[in-house]
């Protein structure tokens, strides 16, 4: 896996210093604040939906066997494809997410690394994979994150924590009061999907719009950015049902909440972070960010950050937990 250290990240500052925020929209005990970026000088490409409705994206089972940690996807479009970190794909032999954010090539064969998100079923459904309308909530997604990132650190390239993908979305069905038959974390987000219209309602996305920084019950939770405004367009329903559904299992408390100003000093403390740099499956530069109370990636691709996430970091018990990790990811390989 190849690696570049660097000191700063000139790139990502200047994204998040021209980022413009827009008006709080508040629903329940969650809070989004839009994000706008005016530069329009970003690469096209499409989104996973886009691509796999538009019959331009084939994703399958490796072999007929199939592997657990690898999925193949053809992209037969003239564009490059997003496909983001935890965003899943339903169907084939079990339900997967992506470990990292991806742009894949134009008219390119990829094996791409993902995590199992239903433990209980190791058989087909069908040949293909389709959008599963999911994004792990940003718990998951943290965790996740932080554990890939580990991975690359340790020469594992983009490999999960499967063991813990697993454990986490067990508490997650329980927490939800969700018994799944295939312990499928889609299962959960049907279970809420009348709760999840709401805070869709709540929080349209608006015209130019490019991103969201969300609050929950008064803290900052999370960011994501993605360049294309079209492509976030696209994205916004699965992200707004993704911080969703934590503000949905965490109860409602009462604090005030930082607003604007709380938002602009999350963004300033974020540029403060160290950043490793690794080759990409896809196009681009892979970009991992730890930092004092906060863990993040981006892909960056044409000296442009094409997608990036950031979470207040839920994840400081991995660190007891490696050892552990390398033994379950030698079990998934040989599976």
């Amino acid at each position: 896996m190849e690696k570049k250290k660097v000191a700063t990240d000139p790139v990502m500052a200047g994204c998040l210093s021209q980022l413009e925020l827009g008006k709080p929209q508040g629903f329940g005990n969650l809070e989004i604040i839009p994000l706008f970026f005016a530069d329009g000088q970003s690469p096209k490409y499409l989104t996973l939906k886009e691509a796999l409705e538009g019959n331009l994206l084939t994703v399958q089972e490796v072999t007929e066997g199939g592997s657990v940690p690898q999925l193949k996807a053809v992209n037969l479009a003239e564009l490059p494809v997003l496909i983001l970190a935890g965003e899943e794909l339903a169907g084939a032999k079990q339900n997967r997410v992506l470990n990292t954010t991806i742009l894949l090539k134009i008219k390119s064969e990829t094996l791409i690394p993902v995590s199992c998100t239903e433990h209980g079923r190791w058989s087909y459904v069908s040949n293909h994979f389709r959008d599963s309308n999911v994004v792990m909530s940003p718990n998951l997604r943290a965790s996740h994150l932080a554990a890939v990132g580990m991975s690359l650190k340790s020469g594992r390239e983009f490999v999960s924590d499967q063991g813990q993908v697993w454990d986490k979305i067990r508490d997650f069905s329980e927490k939800a009061g969700v018994k799944s038959v295939t312990g499928a974390m889609r299962d959960v987000y049907e279970s809420k999907a009348a709760d999840l219209d709401k805070y869709l309602e709540a929080f349209p996305s608006l015209p130019r719009q490019k991103g969201l920084i969300a609050i929950l019950n008064g803290e900052v939770m999370g960011l994501d950015y993605v360049s294309l405004q079209s492509a976030y367009a696209n994205l916004h329903p699965k992200l707004v049902r993704s911080y969703a559904m934590d503000a949905i299992l965490q109860e409602k408390r009462k604090k005030s909440s930082p607003g604007i100003e709380g938002a602009r000093n999350f963004l300033q403390k974020l540029q403060t972070g160290k950043v490793k740099k690794y080759k990409s499956i896809g196009h681009g530069w892979d970009h991992r960010y730890e930092g004092e109370g906060f863990v993040g990636s981006a892909l960056v691709h044409q000296k442009q950050v094409i997608h990036t996430v950031f979470f207040k970091n839920q994840a400081q018990e991995l660190g007891p937990r490696m050892a552990g990790f390398r033994r379950r990811m030698d079990f998934i390989y040989d599976r």
